[in-house]
């Protein structure tokens, strides 16, 4: 572990950098822990939905009347029972998306776009009802010729989705553009970053490779099912339970889709069984709702694995076509993408994000990029940890080892020889602040794994280094003092990964507490304030702010009211970071001590935050990956695995380490097995995890980590986010170990036995 000064901290760390047990260890190792399958109400019905067994098909008629008049049927709800969307945006972590594709994503109007797309929704009185009524709502379709590839969406004469999409010029990365073409088209938009002179560079360049690469779809894979619980009060307050990555996220979508006030909207956080980008976006919820206003029963909705395969976003199948030229000693001149992302039915696909990606890695002078968001007639895509770095990536890491390999330098000397470093301007324009690629680089080169010899045939080793942003945002808590000396803590981020260990640690260190005397909790959307998505590696790092701030405001709290004990000035008063209140001549109190006096001398008391900090520090990951191919059957083993990574400062480098290694398990699922197959109508053939072949323990070696702390100088303890950068080297670590153990390079993924062998084949011929 390489160790950097800590920004603004004058004291050594007693809580940060330790390894405490989760607050909520206990009640998930005994079930006490509540997920969304637990709720249960009182008068509850069981909501199911009826799915299109198309991929593209004009909706004709929907005729409910047999399901209705099923014994124990309550309601059925299709898209006319909402209200009329409109195209105001709503936020979906790393992506937007506009209400009306929200809800013609829930719930088909006019036409279905993917087998699985929901048409209507029913809920009966027992759940195994509620399946039968299923059959018995009659649906009737006009086919409609499915497109299933980006490519071939893109073309004049596609069958197209919406005859109302034309091509946006996107302003910048995340933020909409006004310019659109003049014809429909299935391309929903055209980003370009572009700086120096392309064509220069490349004039300039002693080698220049040019090549194509393609990416398949794959699903984050969570082990928990989307759930969600809705009862719609005579009062007319909405409540809803639901497995989530952003409960303030849920609310502001069913505000948009139902037209109701925030003030009538409440929601409950769950536990969750995983998400990874893919618990944003509402689903079962709005449809829950309506049926729960229409009976005024609660209404609870379970997806099935198929439907979560079927209907739910995975991340997008991906062609990118990268060039990249260099000079004689390795110094890279110029580099240029097209990157075509499917985004599933609607608009949405992460082509932004991996634009901006692809070489911010490198300090490159000359640069062009074109990113188009595509829709094809599959499921809408969603974020996907990291969403668009690792495909991105997977070109870009490719070239530069056939750079390497044509100059005669060590992989990991070009990729350091090109660095970025503080004050590198990357693809989309934004300057690096302090940042630890260089670091990461360098102790990769001096770990054990690199320095060994890898021997026997059919071995190869591959490196690869990977970028993202990490993210920022809107994050509140409230922490509010006990008599006993402990603190309830309550933070509006929801707990994936350890955040709430994580959380209360840092306030731990800045209020001078031990980590035991904290109580922390999430809240729900009427318990704290406005409180951004789990996701895009913020709540460690924007949270982890506000509840530093939250215990700065309470420190003053605490000085002041020890001022009103003594009878002396606020300004007299010190809280010291050792947890004692120092006064005028000598007076001590510590902590507890006047948590105790807090009843009697004017009552409790609380410090809340509300941040939105911009000071991200972005996140660098290198892997090194060996593997061993089988040339009789195509298959790869994966014999080591190391993931180094800039973290900043690790606040619980035990989760840390587990994010790192669950990145690069997720990212060699990527590289080896993972992908949906469709027919050529559109129907998936592989929707179970017996089929979808995710890796497990059986398939990866014990991963190895690294924990690099170049400290970000834009938060207290100099936290950079750590969970979404590991997925993004092992597509391209993977690939180039394949090469090195074959001669063959993949430009393909997933690198099924069968691509292999093809690849070995298509070598010897």
């Amino acid at each position: 572990m390489v160790a950097t000064d800590r920004p603004g901290i004058d004291h050594e760390l007693t809580q940060v950098g330790t390894r405490p047990v989760r607050p909520d260890g206990v009640d998930k190792v005994t079930g006490r822990a509540r997920f969304g399958v637990d709720v249960n109400l009182p008068r509850m019905l069981y909501g199911r939905v009826k799915r299109s067994p198309h991929a593209h098909a004009r909706i004709l008629n929907i005729d409910a009347s047999r399901a209705l008049a099923l014994p124990g049927v309550r309601a059925v709800v299709t898209a006319k029972d909402f209200p009329a969307a409109d195209d105001s945006v709503s936020e979906l972590g790393e992506s937007v998306s506009t209400a009306r594709f929200l809800l013609e994503n829930v719930l088909a109007s006019d036409k279905v776009l993917y087998t699985g797309h929901a048409v209507a929704a029913v809920a009966a009185t027992d759940p195994h009802i509620a399946e039968d009524a299923l059959e018995l709502i009659d649906v009737q379709y006009e086919v409609l010729p499915p497109v299933l590839d980006v490519l071939d969406a893109m073309q004049p004469g596609a069958p197209l989705l919406h005859r109302a999409l034309r091509t946006v010029e996107m302003a910048g990365l995340f933020m909409p553009g006004t310019a659109t073409a003049a014809e429909p088209s299935n391309v929903a938009s055209h980003i370009r970053f572009e700086r120096g002179d392309i064509e220069a560079g490349f004039a300039a360049s002693d080698v220049v490779i040019e090549r194509e690469f393609r990416t398949s779809t794959a699903h984050q894979g969570y082990i928990e099912p989307h759930n969600g619980t809705a009862f719609w009060n005579a009062d007319g307050e909405l409540t809803v339970w639901v497995s989530t990555q952003g409960h303030f996220g849920i609310r502001d979508q069913l505000a948009q889709i139902l037209k109701l006030p925030l003030s009538k909207l409440h929601v409950v956080p769950m536990e969750i069984g995983g998400g990874f980008g893919g618990k944003i976006p509402v689903y079962m919820e709005p449809p829950a709702a309506i049926m729960s206003q229409q009976t005024g029963h609660p209404v609870k909705m379970l997806m099935n694995r198929k439907e979560v395969f079927e209907a739910t976003g995975p991340t997008s199948a991906t062609y990118i076509r990268a060039k990249i030229g260099a000079k004689r000693d390795g110094t890279i001149l110029a580099a240029q993408a097209y990157l075509a992302f499917e985004a599933g039915a609607f608009p949405g696909s992460p082509v932004g994000a991996g634009a901006a990606c692809a070489f911010s890695s490198y300090d490159i002078p000359n640069q062009l990029i074109d990113g188009y968001d595509v829709v094809v007639n599959k499921p809408k895509v969603q974020a996907y940890r990291a969403p668009g770095s690792p495909q991105a990536t997977f070109a870009t890491e490719s070239i530069l080892d056939e750079i390497a390999e044509q100059l005669d330098i060590d992989p990991l000397e070009l990729r350091l020889k090109n660095a970025s470093s503080e004050g590198t301007r990357r693809s989309d324009g934004a300057v690096f602040p302090r940042i630890g690629a260089r670091e990461l680089i360098e102790a990769a080169r001096d770990t054990a794994h690199y320095r060994s010899e890898l021997s026997g045939a059919n071995r190869g080793r591959g490196v690869a280094l990977g970028f993202w942003f990490n993210g920022g945002g809107e994050s509140a808590a409230y922490a509010t003092a006990n008599s006993d000396g402990t603190v309830a803590l309550t933070t509006g981020s929801v707990d994936i990964g350890g955040q709430r260990a994580a959380l209360a640690q840092q306030f731990a260190e800045a209020m001078g507490i031990p980590y035991e005397r904290i109580v922390s909790q999430v809240g729900d959307t009427d318990s704290v304030g406005y409180t951004r998505v789990t996701g895009g590696s913020r709540t460690t790092f924007a949270t982890g702010w506000a509840v530093y701030e939250a215990a700065m405001e309470l420190r003053r709290q605490l000085e002041a009211r020890a001022a009103m004990i003594w009878e002396c000035e606020p300004s007299a008063v010190h809280y010291s970071d050792d947890a004692v209140l120092h006064g005028p001549a000598g007076k001590e109190m510590a902590f507890a001590q006047l948590c105790a006096q807090l009843p009697h001398t004017g009552g409790m008391l609380q410090g809340r935050a509300g941040v939105a900090p911009m000071t991200v520090g972005p996140a660098f990951a290198c892997h090194i990956v060996d593997v061993e191919v089988d040339p009789d059957t195509g298959k790869v083993t994966v014999l080591r695995y190391t993931a180094l990574q800039d973290v900043g400062k690790a606040i619980h480098p035990s989760y840390v380490e587990g994010q790192i290694q669950g990145g690069a398990a997720q990212g060699v699922g990527m590289a080896l097995t993972e992908e949906y197959r469709f027919d050529n109508d559109g129907r998936m053939l592989n929707p179970t995890l017996l089929d979808y072949r995710m890796p497990t323990t059986l398939d990866l070696p014990p991963i190895e980590t690294v924990l690099v702390e170049v400290a970000n100088p834009g938060h207290p303890y100099g936290v950079r986010g750590v969970g979404e950068v590991p997925i993004v080297p092992p597509l391209g670590a993977v690939a180039n170990a394949l090469a090195s153990a074959t001669g063959s390079r993949m430009r393909t993924l997933p690198a099924t036995p069968e691509r292999v062998l093809d690849a070995l084949l298509e070598a010897k011929r």
